[in-house]
């Protein structure tokens, strides 16, 4: 089979398109035939050393995927060849024509979403889901800002948030960027470009602020996020790219938490609840990934590049 392999962490142009072994699935592993790989900024991170955790070299990046259950192995007893699902984690990578997956990390993919769609669930929505409702606990009823909402990330949050009843904000960087986001369900959307936008979103509370902030850059947001919480607000860490100063009588000021999260450190038992709920929301419609740009497998060092360009509108996948 042909995957992307890294032989030495560095700039995009280390991976490499190469031609290796079928894989076979052991006791308890899912052999699946990928369609549609998800790329997230944090493939980035591994891929150039910086990451805390790093894969042992040579190694095929990715984890998220969506396609058809080629094989199964002993024990494994719920899903079967020929089976459409998506992947939360993988084994031997996803960037890639087929990988190896622990049966717990497979799920199904209901036929009404597409392998592209399938491909943009695993990290996107489970930190969306998880960012709003294990981490922030939010409820019905509250008021949400979603920074850099045109991303992966920020887009099914604004749809999950907005099928569960939440009063949702969001903040994107272009004309583009802030359409799409009121396309898929946000009530308002400011230009983080503009100076004052953040006291644009305060002034659209009343004054109130908000009760839950999901942050995608701390370290350019955070000290700001603090000035617009409601009383007892929260702002969620998903994502940042250096140091911040803060005020501590920000939190103070309004019983206020900062809370960080990593897909990393999610138990088994919240994990298992995530992907229930993400299953159900693409059955049901509600969550609806959208797809910025397909790239062929070898295009995989572009794709590195574009994640991490400014001016997301959705989820980069790589079609093997």
């Amino acid at each position: 089979m042909k995957a992307i392999r890294v032989r030495a962490f560095g700039p995009p142009e280390v991976m490499r398109l190469e031609e290796v072994p079928d894989p076979s699935p052991g006791r308890g592993q899912v052999l699946v035939r990928i369609r549609a790989a998800g790329v997230n900024p944090v493939e980035t991170y591994v891929r150039s050393g910086a990451y805390a955790r790093r894969p042992a070299l040579p190694y095929t990046p990715g984890n998220d995927a969506a396609g058809i259950v080629e094989a199964v192995g002993d024990g494994v007893r719920g899903v079967s060849a020929g089976d459409r699902v998506y992947t939360s984690e993988t084994v031997s990578g996803a960037y890639a024509e087929l990988a190896l997956c622990d049966e717990t990390r497979v799920h199904p993919l209901p036929s009404s979403a597409s392998y592209a769609q399938g491909a943009a669930v695993g990290v996107p929505c489970a930190t969306a889901w998880r960012a709003l409702f294990q981490r922030a606990r939010a409820v019905p009823g509250e008021t949400v800002l979603i920074h850099g909402a045109s991303g992966g990330v920020g887009i099914a949050a604004v749809q999950i948030a907005r099928a569960a009843g939440l009063r949702v904000f969001g903040t994107a960087g272009t004309a583009d960027g802030i359409a799409l986001v009121l396309r898929v369900g946000a009530h308002t959307v400011f230009d983080h470009r503009s100076e004052g936008h953040m006291e644009e979103a305060m002034a659209a509370t009343g004054g109130r602020g908000f009760d839950v902030i999901l942050e995608m850059l701390s370290n350019v947001n955070l000290a700001r996020d603090l000035k617009t919480l409601a009383m007892g607000g929260r702002v969620v860490v998903i994502g940042s790219r250096g140091t911040v100063e803060i005020d501590p009588r920000d939190t103070m000021a309004r019983d206020a938490s900062i809370v960080g999260m990593s897909l990393f450190n999610m138990p088994d038992a919240d994990r298992a609840v995530v992907h229930a709920a993400l299953v159900a929301g693409l059955e049901s419609g509600t969550l609806r990934p959208v797809i910025g740009r397909e790239l062929p497998l070898s295009a995989a060092p572009e794709s590195h590049v574009t994640v991490m360009s400014p001016g997301a509108r959705g989820k980069i996948v790589l079609v093997p």
